[in-house]
């Protein structure tokens, strides 16, 4: 089996684009996407549309749970997130709430023998971003295989099979990059984000894992960041939502 892993897409739908169709010679047979395919951006609805398309296994992401937080009349402070949600909601149709209802908090998948959450094996809005949250994460979870996104950067965290804390090693893919998971150790596996990097780099990020080979797989992607600037200037969203898509920031 070969996973294409999709992550933060945030409604950028060139990012989207361009990563799918670059993953076309990757030969995949599943797609999951690790959550917040919702916020920042200006095409909520191309981005359900192609998932739908894809037959996605989608997981809840923290800006996908405050969309429906918000369809339902709870109040948010007002901010760069709001506005964004709000705009969206107004765009979305019923049918796409229902869908997004459905998402789960999390998937154990026997078949492959992982774990999809959006933040941490053990968390939708915790981040695996150090060393240390993923030695808790291992502690409070005792999976061999975690996939997560919610960072937007691209990385492995990795232990033994053995008492945790004895080592966890971390390493990133700046510029995409090739992981081979080693028998015994457990890890957790970011591909980090298609919409909206923050690692410094602005191309779209996403992953394939073989199954057979154990390896992970991580692409970096050129879009054009130009059009999303233009259609988030259309839409009247905040234009920093543009402007830090050219930093990966």
């Amino acid at each position: 089996m070969r996973l294409l892993l999709l992550s933060d897409i945030h409604a950028n739908y060139p990012a989207l684009e361009a990563v799918l169709s670059d993953a076309q010679a990757r030969k995949y047979s599943h797609v999951v996407h690790l959550g917040d395919a919702l916020g920042y951006g200006p095409h909520p609805r191309e981005v359900l549309a192609s998932l739908r398309d894809l037959e996605a296994v989608c997981i809840m992401g923290n800006h996908d749970r405050m969309l429906l937080d918000r369809a339902d009349g709870l109040n948010m402070r007002v901010s760069i997130v709001s506005q964004a949600l709000a705009w969206q909601l107004e765009r979305l149709s019923e049918r796409d709430l229902d869908w997004i209802r459905t998402w789960r908090d999390g998937i154990d998948d026997p078949e492959v023998g992982a774990r999809y959450r959006h933040g941490t094996p053990v968390s939708l809005d915790d981040y695996t971003d150090s060393v240390t949250a993923a030695r808790e994460a291992f502690a409070g979870w005792h999976g061999r295989l975690g996939f997560v996104g919610h960072t937007h950067h691209p990385a492995v965290y990795a232990t033994l099979n053995a008492p945790v804390g004895e080592w966890v090693k971390h390493q990133a893919f700046f510029d995409g990059g090739t992981y081979m998971v080693p028998p015994g150790a457990r890890v957790i596996l970011n591909p980090g984000s298609v919409g909206q990097p923050r690692d410094g780099n602005p191309k779209a990020s996403y992953a394939v894992y073989d199954t057979a080979r154990a390896q992970f797989q991580v692409f970096r992607v050129d879009y054009d960041i130009g059009r999303v600037q233009f259609d988030v200037q259309q839409a009247g969203l905040p234009e920093v939502l543009g402007a830090r898509l050219l930093l990966g920031k």
